[in-house]
This record gives C-alpha cells, structure tokens and sequence, in this order.
C-alpha cells in the first residue's frame, strides 16, 4: 500500500510539473466542449489532457465571507491520459492556493461524494483521487453530472468551494482518449 502510494505520488508530481510547464507555455488547445478545454501538448511521453475552470468560488473562515480578499492562483480540475506511463482518466485539482496537510478535499457529484488526497511539499496545491480505481468512480459521476463542487481547507484554514461545470465532459474526454490511444 505505502509503496503504491509513493509510486502514485510520484507519477502525479511528475504530472504535475509537466502540466505546470505546459499552462506556463501557454500551450494551444485542440478542441473546446462547452466548459471542457482539451490539449494534446507535443513531446515525450505523449499525454493528452482536458480541463475546465470553475464556474464559481466562495471562500469562508469561520463564518465570514472572505471570497473578496482571499487570493489564489489559477483554480483547475483536470483528467490525464499519459499512456506510456499506465495513467489513464486520472483526476487532479489545483486549488490555487497551499491545502492543509493531511487535509482531504471534498468532491460531490450528484448524490455521489469522493475524496481526493491533498499533495505535500511541492504539490500541495494539488489533490488526486487516493487510486485508479477512484478515478475511474469519479470519472463515471462526472459523465453523468451537470456539476461537481470540491471543498477543500487552506494551510491558512480558509474552506474554499468551488464549482466546475460538467457541461461538454464527455465529449471532451472522448476527444482526449482519441487524441493519445
């Protein structure tokens, strides 16, 4: 179990700088569903990704309403196909801003409810489901929904909810799996 999760771990940092670099390039989309943006940057390993901002945020701590003065930096959910690297459909959110450790962030779908597990030291932006087999669940609520909201907790203890659209998911996942199979 523990060497799983190193493994995963450092599949998801290797993910993540490389998607880092390639929203840093500005890297052009190839196709846009409704909320979906898909991108098949060039390079090796071949990797093909779809992402969406979201539709709305809030922020609170304690009970005040703090969405006016808190400030992150860009907010995405993303799905990765990285074939030479077995990932495949794999969700990842970045929060915009350093999560609490040991945190988890919530994912609600439907009636469905998930966790993704927050990254430490240099990912700890990001969040991803604990294993393939979650992603895989996640990946079949968000066919079927019309939003996914994530709560998530700052290292600063801000609760920050954030709504993403599932509007042209499927087809833009459909366009990233045909892209990079």
């Amino acid at each position: 179990m523990i060497r799983t999760m190193i493994f995963t771990a450092a599949l998801a940092l290797a993910g993540v700088v490389q998607t880092e670099q390639i929203l840093a390039q500005d890297a052009e989309s190839v196709a846009a569903f409704r909320d979906w943006t898909v991108f098949n940057p060039p390079g090796d390993p071949k990797e093909c990704f779809i992402v969406s901002p979201p539709t709305s945020t809030k922020a609170r701590r304690g009970n005040q309403d703090v969405t006016s003065t808190v400030k992150r930096s860009d907010i995405r959910l993303f799905v990765t196909i990285r074939p030479s690297q077995g990932v495949d459909r794999e969700i990842s959110y970045t929060s915009g801003y350093p999560l609490a450790p040991d945190s988890t962030v919530d994912v609600r779908i439907g009636s469905g409810s998930f966790a993704l597990n927050v990254g430490t030291d240099d990912t700890d932006e990001w969040a991803w489901p604990p294993s393939k087999d979650k992603d895989a669940e996640i990946v079949a609520a968000m066919r079927r929904g019309s939003a996914a909201t994530l709560v998530a907790r700052s290292a600063r203890g801000t609760v920050t909810t954030d709504e993403f659209s599932l509007l042209g998911f499927s087809a833009a996942l459909e366009k990233a799996q045909e892209l990079c199979n």
